[in-house]
C-alpha cells in the first residue's frame, strides 16, 4: 500500500511504497470554502467540547504564566522554572505508552472526566494556598508533578476522542479548530494573567484555572453519550505497545513527523522558559512583557491555525520545510538587533509552529488505523510533551547560564539543522531536489523529483 490515505479510510499495517513517500495525502476533495471553516461544529457533542476547551485553555494558559512567574518569585532561579516545566511533562515519558493502551481499551469519555477532575482539585488547592500566602516552592512542584501524571493519561484519549466526537470525515477540521482554540487561549490567557499578576498576584490566575477546569468537567458530563462514534475497544493482550511501535516505524507518514516533533518539542517549544528569561534579563520588561511575548506568539499561532484549515492536501515534504522555516525564525528572534524585530519574530514563531504541529498531528492521525490510534498518538504525545520535559532543563540551564539570546539560538538552531538533515536523507533516498521559484512566491520552495529520476 502507498502512503496515500483517503480521509476516513482505515489503513492496514503493510509496507509503504517508498516512491510515494512525499506524495500528497488527499484530505479534502477541493479547497474548503470559508463557510466550511467550522464544519466540525455541526456535531452537538463537539460544540459542547469546544465550549469546555475554551474555558480550559484560557485557564490553562493563565496558570502557565502564573506558575512560571510564581516559581521565579519564590526562588529567583530561571532554571527552576525549567524544572517546573519538566515536572509537568516528564510523566508522559514514563506513562505515555500505557496511557495509549488505556485509551484503546477503555471509554475515552470517562477517562477524560477522571483526569480533568484530578486537575481541577489539585489546581484549586494550589490556588487557595497562593491566595492565603502559604505557598512554597515544593508545593508548586508537587502540584506540577500530580497534574503532569493526570495530563499523561489524558492526552492520548483526548486526541483519539476527537474522532468519536466528529467522525473521520470531519477529523481534519476538528484538529485545526482544536489548535485554534488552544492558541486563542494562549492569546487571551497570558495577557489576562499578566495583568492579574501585576495587580493582585498569581493566585487568582491559578484559582480561575481551577474554575475553568470544573466547567470542562461539567461539559463532558453533559454530552450525549449515545451520539458518540465509539471506536472498537481493544481486548487486553500481550505485546500491544510493541505492536504499536512496529506500526509507527513501518509507516513513513507517521514515523518522520514524530521524529521531527522530537527535535521541535525538545528545543523549540519551551517558550515559557525563553519568554521568562527575555522578560527578566534581556529586555527587563517584567511580568507584563512576559504576557506580551506569550500573546504575540499565540496571535501568530491562531493565524497559523486558521491558515491550516485552508490546506487541501497533507505532504511530508511540507512538514519538513515547515520545521526549517520555524527554526530559522526562532534563530532570528535570538539575533534580533532591535526590540521590534524580536516582537515580529515572535509572531512568526507562532504561525510556523502551529502550521507544523497541526499538519504533523493530522498526518499522523489520518495515517493510523482506528483500532491502534490511541497507542500511536501516545507515542506522538510522548515525544511532544516528553521532549518539552527534557528541553525544559536544557533550555532553562542555557538561559540561566548563557543568557536568553543563546537559548533562542539553540531553540531554533537544533530544529533547523534537524530539518535540513532529514530533508537530505529523504532527498537522497528518493531522488528529490529543492527547487527555488522566484517568479511564484507561493511556490518559492518546492521539493521535486530530480530531472533524471522523472519517469524512471
Amino acid at each position: 500500500m502507498g502512503s496515500r490515505v483517503a480521509l476516513g479510510s482505515v489503513t492496514q499495517l503493510s509496507d509503504v511504497d517508498p516512491a510515494s513517500l512525499t506524495q500528497p495525502i488527499p484530505v479534502l476533495a477541493e479547497t474548503p470554502r470559508w463557510r466550511d471553516t467550522f464544519i466540525a461544529l455541526k456535531a452537538y457533542n463537539y460544540r459542547l467540547y469546544v465550549i469546555g476547551q475554551l474555558f480550559a485553555n484560557v485557564g490553562g494558559w493563565m496558570q502557565r504564566v502564573a506558575i512560571d512567574w510564581l516559581v521565579l518569585e519564590l526562588t529567583g532561579d530561571v532554571a527552576l522554572v525549567g524544572l517546573t516545566v519538566t515536572l509537568q511533562f516528564a510523566p508522559t515519558l514514563l506513562l505515555g505508552p500505557w496511557a495509549g493502551v488505556i485509551s484503546d481499551r477503555y471509554s475515552r469519555h470517562r477517562t477524560l472526566i477522571l483526569t480533568q477532575t484530578v486537575g481541577t482539585v489539585f489546581n484549586g488547592m494550589l490556588g487557595v494556598l497562593v491566595l492565603l500566602g502559604a505557598a512554597q516552592a515544593w508545593m508548586v512542584f508537587l502540584v506540577a508533578a500530580v497534574t503532569g501524571c493526570s495530563m499523561a493519561i489524558d492526552a492520548p484519549s483526548r486526541s483519539a476522542f476527537v474522532t468519536e466526537l466528529v467522525g473521520s470525515h470531519r477529523l481534519r477540521n476538528a484538529i485545526t479548530l482544536n489548535a485554534s482554540i488552544f492558541h486563542l487561549g494562549g492569546l487571551v490567557g497570558p495577557a489576562v494573567s499578566g495583568v492579574l499578576i501585576v495587580v493582585v498576584g498569581s493566585g487568582w490566575s491559578i484559582a480561575i484555572n481551577a474554575g475553568a477546569s470544573a466547567v470542562a468537567v461539567l461539559v463532558l458530563a453533559l454530552m450525549r453519550v449515545h451520539e458518540l462514534s465509539r471506536s472498537p475497544r481493544v481486548s487486553a493482550a500481550r505485546g500491544q505497545i510493541r505492536e504499536a511501535l512496529r506500526y509507527v516505524i513501518r509507516k513513513p507518514t507517521i514515523f518522520w513527523p514524530i521524529v521531527l516533533m522530537a527535535f521541535v518539542s525538545t528545543f523549540g517549544m519551551n517558550l515559557p522558559v525563553l519568554f521568562t528569561a527575555s522578560a527578566n534579563t534581556t529586555y527587563g520588561t517584567g511580568a507584563a512583557g512576559y504576557g506580551l511575548y506569550s500573546s504575540l506568539a499565540a496571535a501568530g499561532a491562531l493565524a497559523g491555525a486558521l491558515l491550516s484549515s485552508r490546506r487541501k492536501r497533507l505532504r511530508l515534504r511540507a512538514i519538513v520545510i515547515g520545521v526549517v522555516i520555524y527554526g530559522a525564525i526562532t534563530v532570528v528572534a535570538g539575533l534580533a538587533p532591535l526590540y521590534a524585530v524580536f516582537l515580529g519574530a515572535l509572531l512568526g514563531i507562532g504561525i510556523t509552529r502551529v502550521t507544523f504541529a497541526t499538519a504533523a498531528e493530522s498526518l499522523t492521525q489520518l495515517s493510523t488505523n482506528l483500532g491502534i490510534r490511541g497507542r500511536v498518538m501516545s507515542f506522538y504525545i510522548m515525544v511532544n510533551v516528553g521532549g518539552q520535559a527534557a528541553g525544559g532543563l536544557i533550555v532553562g540551564w542555557i538561559a540561566q547560564n548563557l543568557g536568553a539570546q543563546a537559548a533562542f539560538l539553540v531553540a531554533g538552531g537544533v530544529p533547523l539543522v534537524a530539518g535540513l538533515v532529514i530533508a537530505l536523507i529523504l532527498g537522497r533516498r528518493h531522488q528529490l531536489t529543492l527547487q527555488v521559484n522566484l517568479r511564484r512566491p507561493r511556490e518559492f520552495l518546492r521539493i521535486v523529483k530530480r530531472p533524471a529520476a522523472v519517469g524512471g
